[in-house]
């Protein structure tokens, strides 16, 4: 380190300002400086090149994926928690059943038909009957319920398993991705889910929860571990097991199971692999919107073509 030039008194002076007699020397580099050059430091006093050093090296308000680094990494998580677990109780509590969450999603109780295995998108008595066939029509505008049910589960177990995973994996993704990228990775996997049951599920067929909102984080989760050069084997072992209960037990929705994986993988690659540098925000927020009308022309041919 160069030390700064000293008059012949031997008093020393401060490195930026050699005609400046200076006692203080900052706490990082020692170099004597002046009133002039002092900035605070959480000890003593820096000099304007060690604050300057100090700020490049200090790590980004962002998260490793671009997203605005949250304070409680958990918190939309346990927000998530909530609202699956309020309307549970709100279900259960006002008796449960078909007919109850009908109400409570704001529908009428006559005419109630499904299409393609989600509960509740439905049509007129009249149009359910007419010829056998299959005329699909949102009555009053309930498209929504390809988002509200993957809020509304069946008993105890079924939200508990649901519930626990996204304790377990929400937090450590919202913790990559920041908060905005997190809940847009759950509702759009959530909606790839309700597409996949859509079109892949018979007519008729009871299918509610949040797991396929579930399986997008397991995705998400595999995507972050490899593209990090991280061990595959745990998520893979853990994602096997989550398959066969799928395929081995039944009134299981494998269709939904698998639509919320491919969704959130999609979402993870498009979040994970988006260039660096200040482009990756436009990159990642016009690779959603593209997945997101994707998913919603998909709903819309289905209802053509029914």
């Amino acid at each position: 380190m160069t030390q700064p030039p000293t008059p012949e008194t031997g008093v020393p002076v401060c490195y930026r300002h050699p005609g400046r007699e200076s006692h203080i020397r900052c706490q990082r580099c020692e170099r004597p400086i002046c009133p002039d050059c002092m900035r605070d430091a959480a000890v003593g006093f820096q000099c304007p090149d060690c604050v300057a050093q100090g700020a490049k090296q200090t790590r980004s308000g962002r998260t490793t994926y671009g997203g605005m680094r949250p304070t409680d990494a958990s918190a939309t998580s346990i927000g998530l928690i909530a609202v699956n677990v309020g309307v549970w109780l709100a279900i259960a509590l006002t008796g449960g059943g078909a007919s109850r969450l009908v109400e409570l999603l704001g529908l009428r109780p006559d005419g109630l038909c499904a299409i393609g295995g989600l509960y509740d998108l439905r049509l007129s008595e009249e149009l359910c009957q007419r010829g056998g066939t299959w005329l699909p029509g949102f009555v009053d505008g309930a498209y929504w319920q390809v988002l509200t049910s993957g809020f509304a589960h069946i008993d105890l177990l079924h939200i508990g398993f649901n519930m626990l995973a996204l304790y377990l994996l929400g937090p450590q993704l919202e913790h990559l991705f920041g908060r905005a990228r997190f809940l847009a990775l759950y509702l759009l996997s959530l909606l790839a889910g309700s597409v996949a049951v859509l079109w892949l599920s018979p007519d008729y067929q009871l299918t509610l929860g949040a797991s396929g909102a579930i399986y997008g984080l397991f995705a998400a989760f595999a995507v972050c571990v490899r593209k990090v050069g991280g061990d595959l084997r745990q998520i893979g072992a853990l994602l096997a097991v989550n398959l066969f209960i799928t395929f081995a037990f039944p009134n299981i929705s494998w269709q939904g199971h698998l639509g919320g994986f491919a969704g959130g993988l999609v979402v993870a690659a498009l979040l994970v692999y988006a260039p660096r540098g200040k482009r990756r925000t436009a990159y990642q927020a016009g690779g959603l919107v593209l997945v997101g009308l994707v998913l919603v022309v998909a709903i819309l041919l289905r209802l053509a073509v029914a």
